[in-house]
């Protein structure tokens, strides 16, 4: 959906209310998960193969291709990840693509899936599929698009000894806009950055 810009500093207010409610209900959808599945471990006898699960949360710096005028631009990333001792968790991110503009070309966009990890001593590599919608601000603030934004990717962590630390040694993403305005629109994501287990 495209809509023509009549107040840009009304946009930039809808924009903070996105972040903050982002940044409120992240945390409490993870929590409420943590919550849930403590009340179910209490009810039932752990077998061999229940393993556990962690919540984790960090934030990426990455580097960005926008199929848009071939634009090459910066952006960060926080997320958490939801894992189980049976490799499959929840992962949520929101990426706000807002470096290296020209003509005040930016992009966010707000994704949760699917994501598989194995562990191999301090390393864990892993893939994930997300969903979401991405907010595209056109060129001298022309017009704001709200899209769906599909997103294919995978990394490869490192944990730090026996802390809490991991590092995001890579992370890489394929993201497709299959309703934008002018055709789907493609960008592509490399970056690094880190994690924190919560207790």
């Amino acid at each position: 959906m495209l809509r023509r810009h009549s107040l840009y500093p009304a946009e930039l207010r809808a924009h903070s209310i996105r972040i903050a409610h982002f940044a409120f209900s992240v945390p409490s959808a993870a929590f409420v998960a943590l919550a849930l599945a403590g009340a179910a471990r209490a009810q039932v006898t752990p077998s061999a193969s229940s393993g556990g699960y962690g919540l984790s949360a960090g934030v990426t710096g990455s580097g960005m291709y926008v199929q848009y005028g071939e634009r090459k631009m910066v952006g960060i990333t926080p997320f958490f990840d939801f894992d189980t001792m049976r490799h499959i968790g929840i992962e949520g991110e929101a990426r706000f693509v807002q470096w290296r503009q020209t003509a005040n070309l930016h992009l966010t966009t707000y994704s949760a899936g699917v994501r598989y990890h194995v562990n191999f001593h301090h390393f864990q590599p892993y893939v994930k599929g997300l969903i979401g919608e991405g907010y595209f601000n056109f060129p001298y603030n022309y017009a704001t698009g709200h899209y769906m934004v599909v997103t294919a990717g995978g990394g490869l962590d490192y944990r730090f000894g026996r802390s809490r630390i991991h590092f995001r040694l890579a992370d890489a993403e394929w993201q497709r806009r299959p309703r934008f305005t002018y055709g789907s629109l493609t960008t592509l994501e490399a970056g690094s950055g880190v994690r924190f287990t919560l207790p």
